[in-house]
C-alpha cells in the first residue's frame, strides 16, 4: 500500500501541486508575519536594549499607565533639577550621574524643505554629553565625524539622516520645533551613530549642547528629563537604585537600567502585536479557503481512483489501509506545501523589509527565523491538509468494492441529509446569534454578530450542494438558447455533480463574501464621516499635521491675525491616567470650539474656566459617571481630583472621551502644542483669500496642512480607503486561491470525463466548441460563487454596520455599483480559469480518449 500510494502521488504531481498552492499561501502568511515581526523585535531591541545606565532616575510612573506611554514620556511635565543631579553624583556609590534631555518633536528638514524620516516617526532631540563606558561597552551615541556641539547654533545629526539628505559638516540645517519660533537653523558640526546598528527605524536624531537643549525644550530651566547613573566599581545596580531612591522626592523614581530596558522591550512587543495579528488573520483566511480547494481535489481524485481502490479492497486491503493511503497523500502534500510556504514566507518578510526600507524605515541586519516559526509552519501545513483530506479518505474507505467499480461514486443520500441538517442548524444558529447581537439581547453585539457570521459561513458551505442547483439553473438558463448544444452541455456539466460544483464555488464565495462585507462597511464609514462632518462642523478650514504630531501654537496665533477670520479654535491633548486607566485627554477653549463644532450637552455645563472635565455620554455610561462626580487624574507628574462639569452627546464628529480646558493642561505643566486648529471665517469672507493666507502662515512648517471642509472630508475618507485597499490586497490572495480551485476542478473533471470528451469529439464536437463548453461551465461556477458570496457579504456587511452603529458608523451605504462589478469580474475570472483546462481538453487525442477506462 505504501509503494502504491507513493506511485499514485508521483503520477499526480501537477494536480496535487496545485492543491498544495493553497497551503503554500497560507503558510507563507504565517511564516512571513512571524519572521517580519521577530525581525522588528530584534531591531527595536537592538535600538533600546542595553541602552540604559546601571540606574535611571525619571518621573514617577502613575499606576495604570501603560508601558508604551511611559516610553513616550506621555503626559509628564516633571523635570529633574540640576542640583538633584549633582547630589546623586556626589554619592560614594556613584561613578557618574549625567542629566539627559530628550524631546520627540524636533524635525529635520531636507534641502527641499520636506520633513526627513518616516511619517509618524518621532523627531528625537537630545543633549550631548560624554557618557562613561567600559572597555567592552559601546556608547549609545558615537561621534563618527566632526565634533560634538558646544554652543548655541550648533547641532550633530545621526548618520542615517546625513545619508538621506546629503548634508555635510558646515551646512546650515533647517529644523522645526514646538516652540514660539517654530523654525530654527543650526550649523552641522558633527555626525553621530546611534547604537551598534545605527538604525532608528525611520526616526531622526539631533544632538545639541546641554544649554541649548534646555533653552529649546525646557524653557531655559536648568533641569533634565532623566538621569543616567553609573555605579562605582564593586557596587551592584540594585543597591545603587535603593541608595539613589532615598534622595528622590515622590514625583521621581529610580529603576535599574535592566528593568527600564525590559519595560521598553515589552512596550515595543505590545505595539507590534497588532501588526502580527493582522497578518495572521489573513493567513487563517487563506488556509480556510484552501481547505475547500484541498477537499475538492481529494474528493475528485478519490472518485477517479475508485476502480484502483476497488482492486486494493479485492486484493485484501482493509478500509483502514485505504483511508491511511489517502491520508498519507495528504501528509506529503502538506509537507511539500509547508516547505514551499516556509521559503515563500521568508521572501514575503524580505519584501516587507524592502517596502519599509523604501519609506525610510531600514531595520538593518538579516531576517530572524526562530525554531518556533519553522515548527508552526509544518504543523499548520500538514494539519490543515489532513483535516481537508479526512472526509474524502473516509468516503473512499466506505464504498464497497463492487460499487467502487462504477465510473462515478455517488454520495450516499444519508450523508447528503446529514450535510443539509448540519448546515441548516448552523445557519439558523448563526442567524439567531446575529439577531441577538443586533437587537442588543447579547452582552457584546459585535462578538455575537461575528460568531453568527462564522456559523452562517460554514452552514451555507454545507448547504451549497442543495441551494446551488436552482441558482445554477438560473445562471446557466440562457446557455442553451444562446449557444445551442454547447450551452446545454455546459449547463448539464455544471449540474451533474452539485457537491463538486458547490465546493469549488464555495472557495470563491468566501473571498467575495469578505470583500463585499468590507466594501459595505467601508462605504458606510465614508458616508457616516461625510454626514457627521456636514452635521457637526462649522469651521471652514482645518489646520493639522499630516504625521499626526503636534505643532507650534504660533500657527494658531498667526491665523487669528488673518483678515476674514472670525474664530480660531485649537485642540490639544495628552495621554493621562484617568480613574486608574490610560486615556487620552483632549483640551479646548469650549466657547471657541463650540463655534467651530457645536457641542450638545446632555447634562451639566461646558464651562471649564474653573477646571474640571466634560465627558461624552458613551464614556459616562460605561464608567458610571455623572455631573458632580470627581475623577482622579494623573497628569504632568501630579495627581489631581477633577470634577465632572458636564456630559456631552457622544455622537460628535470631532471629539470623544474626556475633555478639559486649555488652561488646565497648561497649569499641569504640559507644553502647549496644538494637534488641530479649526478656523471659522467671518460672514461674507473670501474663502479663497483666507485659505491662501493660512497656507502662507504655515509655509515654514511642511508637515502642517490647511484644508477646507471638502478637502478635510476627503482626507478622512482617504484614511478609511487606504485601510480598505490593504485589506482588499490581502483578501485578494484568498480569491487567487479560489481561482486556482476552479482551474484545478475543471482540469480534474476533464480528466475524469476523458472518455466522454473523446465520444463528443467523435460525434462532431469541434475543439472550439469543446473549449466553449468548458468556459461556460467555469463561468457558471464562478458566478455561483459570486452570487453566494456577494449575497452573504451584503447581509454580513449590513449586520456589522448595525452592530457598531453606536460607535460612529451610523449611516448605512451599500456600494451596489461595486458589487455588480464583482459579479462581472467573477464571470471574467471564470473565463480565465477555464483557459488551461479547456486547451488541455481540446488537445486530447480522440481515439485514445475513447479507449480510456
Amino acid at each position: 500500500m505504501l509503494r502504491a500510494t507513493l506511485k499514485s502521488l508521483a503520477a499526480r504531481k501537477l494536480r496535487l501541486g496545485m492543491s498544495a498552492f493553497a497551503i503554500v499561501i497560507g503558510v507563507a502568511f504565517v511564516v512571513g508575519s512571524y519572521v517580519f515581526t521577530d525581525t522588528l523585535n530584534r531591531t527595536f531591541n537592538d535600538i533600546f536594549g542595553d541602552l540604559s545606565a546601571d540606574v535611571v532616575v525619571r518621573p514617577a510612573t502613575p499606576e495604570g499607565q501603560e508601558s508604551w506611554a511611559t516610553l513616550a514620556g506621555a503626559g509628564s511635565s516633571v523635570t529633574i533639577p540640576a542640583q538633584t543631579v549633582e547630589e546623586i553624583g556626589a554619592l560614594p556609590e556613584v561613578a557618574s550621574a549625567d542629566g539627559e534631555i530628550e524631546s520627540s518633536s524636533l524635525y529635520v528638514l531636507d534641502r527641499d524643505g520636506d520633513v526627513v524620516g518616516v511619517a509618524g516617526a518621532p523627531g528625537v532631540a537630545v543633549n550631548w554629553y560624554e557618557e562613561p563606558t567600559s572597555d567592552d561597552e559601546d556608547p549609545v551615541l558615537d561621534l563618527v565625524e566632526g565634533r560634538a556641539p558646544e554652543r548655541s547654533g550648533e547641532v550633530a545629526l545621526d548618520d542615517q539622516t546625513i545619508d538621506t539628505t546629503g548634508y555635510q559638516i558646515g551646512d546650515e540645517i533647517p529644523m522645526v520645533t514646538l516652540g514660539d519660533q517654530p523654525r530654527i537653523t543650526a550649523e552641522l558640526v558633527g555626525v553621530v551613530r546611534f547604537g551598534e546598528s545605527g538604525s532608528l527605524a525611520g526616526a531622526t536624531l539631533a544632538a545639541f549642547d546641554t544649554a541649548t537643549a534646555q533653552e529649546l525644550f525646557l524653557d531655559g530651566e536648568n533641569a533634565f528629563n532623566r538621569v543616567s547613573v553609573t555605579a562605582a566599581e564593586g557596587v551592584d545596580a540594585e543597591s545603587l537604585r535603593d541608595t539613589v531612591a532615598g534622595l528622590l522626592p515622590d514625583n521621581l523614581e529610580a529603576m535599574t537600567g535592566e528593568a527600564v530596558d525590559d519595560e521598553t522591550a515589552s512596550a515595543v512587543e505590545e505595539g507590534l502585536g497588532f501588526f502580527n495579528t493582522f497578518l495572521l488573520i489573513f493567513a487563517a483566511i487563506a488556509l480556510f479557503v484552501g481547505i475547500f480547494l484541498i477537499l475538492n481535489t481529494f474528493s475528485i481524485l478519490v472518485a477517479q481512483r475508485s476502480q484502483e481502490m476497488a482492486l486494493f479492497r479485492a486484493l485484501g486491503a482493509s478500509r483502514r489501509q485505504v483511508t491511511r493511503s489517502v491520508m498519507l497523500e495528504a501528509v506529503v502534500v502538506g509537507l511539500v506545501g509547508a516547505t514551499l510556504g516556509l521559503l515563500l514566507g521568508l521572501a514575503v518578510a524580505v519584501g516587507l523589509q524592502a517596502i519599509f526600507a523604501a519609506f525610510g524605515m531600514d531595520f538593518g541586519g538579516g531576517l530572524v527565523l526562530q525554531p518556533r516559526t519553522v515548527i508552526v509552519a509544518y504543523v499548520v501545513g500538514v494539519l490543515v491538509t489532513m483535516v481537508a483530506a479526512f472526509v474524502p479518505a473516509r468516503r473512499a474507505s466506505k464504498v464497497p468494492p463492487v460499487a467502487a467499480m462504477r465510473d462515478d461514486v455517488v454520495l450516499p443520500s444519508s450523508s447528503r441529509r446529514n450535510h443539509v441538517l448540519s448546515g441548516g442548524v448552523l445557519v439558523v444558529g448563526g442567524a439567531a446569534a446575529m439577531a441577538a447581537g443586533l437587537l442588543d439581547i447579547a452582552p457584546s453585539a459585535a462578538v455575537f454578530v461575528g460568531l453568527g457570521i462564522l456559523a452562517v459561513f460554514i452552514g451555507v458551505a454545507l448547504l451549497a450542494p442543495v441551494i446551488s442547483v436552482p441558482i445554477v439553473r438560473v445562471i446557466a438558463g440562457w446557455y442553451p438558447k444562446t449557444f445551442g448544444t454547447v450551452g446545454r452541455l455546459a449547463k448539464e456539466n455544471a449540474l451533474r455533480n452539485p457537491r463538486r460544483t458547490a465546493a469549488t464555488a464555495s472557495a470563491l464565495m468566501i473571498g467575495l463574501a469578505l470583500v463585499s462585507s468590507i466594501s459595505v462597511v467601508g462605504a458606510s464609514a465614508n458616508k457616516s464621516i461625510d454626514e457627521a462632518l456636514d452635521r457637526g462642523m462649522n469651521a471652514e478650514f482645518v489646520i493639522a499635521s499630516v504625521s499626526g504630531q503636534p505643532f507650534s501654537p504660533a500657527i494658531a496665533d498667526a491665523a487669528r491675525e488673518i483678515d476674514g477670520v472670525s474664530t480660531v479654535a485649537v485642540m490639544r491633548g495628552s495621554f493621562a491616567v484617568i480613574d486608574g486607566s490610560q486615556s487620552y485627554l483632549s483640551a479646548v477653549d469650549p466657547d471657541a470650539f463650540n463655534e467651530a463644532s457645536e457641542l450638545t450637552m446632555v447634562e451639566g455645563t461646558m464651562d471649564l474656566s474653573g477646571g474640571g472635565l466634560i465627558v461624552d455620554s458613551d464614556t459616562a455610561d460605561s464608567e458610571n459617571l455623572a455631573v458632580g462626580d470627581t475623577v482622579p487624574l494623573d497628569l504632568g507628574g501630579s495627581r489631581t481630583e477633577q470634577p465632572v462639569a458636564g456630559v456631552y452627546d457622544g455622537d460628535h464628529p470631532l471629539m470623544s472621551g474626556y475633555v478639559t480646558g486649555l488652561q488646565t493642561l497648561e497649569e499641569l505643566g504640559i507644553t502647549p502644542a496644538d494637534s488641530t486648529v479649526y478656523v471659522v471665517t467671518e460672514s461674507g469672507a473670501d474663502l479663497g483669500h483666507v485659505q491662501a493666507d493660512l497656507e502662507e502662515a504655515t509655509s515654514e512648517l511642511p508637515m502642517v496642512t490647511v484644508q477646507n471642509q471638502e478637502e478635510y472630508k476627503a482626507s478622512q475618507r482617504d484614511q478609511v480607503n487606504q485601510l480598505l485597499y490593504i485589506v482588499y490586497a490581502l483578501l485578494g490572495l484568498g480569491i487567487v486561491i479560489a481561482i486556482l480551485g476552479i482551474v484545478n476542478t475543471l482540469a480534474l473533471s476533464v480528466m475524469e470525463r476523458t472518455r466522454e470528451v473523446g465520444l463528443l469529439r467523435a460525434v462532431g464536437l469541434s475543439r472550439r466548441q469543446l473549449r466553449t463548453t468548458i468556459r461556460l461551465e467555469s463561468v457558471a461556477i464562478a458566478v455561483l460563487g459570486a452570487v453566494l458570496g456577494i449575497g452573504l457579504g451584503l447581509i454580513f456587511g449590513v449586520s456589522l454596520q448595525r452592530a457598531v452603529a453606536d460607535e460612529g458608523l451610523d449611516t448605512l451605504s451599500v456600494p451596489f455599483g461595486q458589487l455588480i462589478t464583482f459579479v462581472i469580474l467573477a464571470a471574467l475570472v471564470g473565463i480565465l480559469a477555464a483557459a488551461w483546462p479547456a486547451r488541455r481538453a481540446a488537445k486530447l487525442d480522440v481515439l485514445r480518449a475513447i479507449n480510456t477506462e
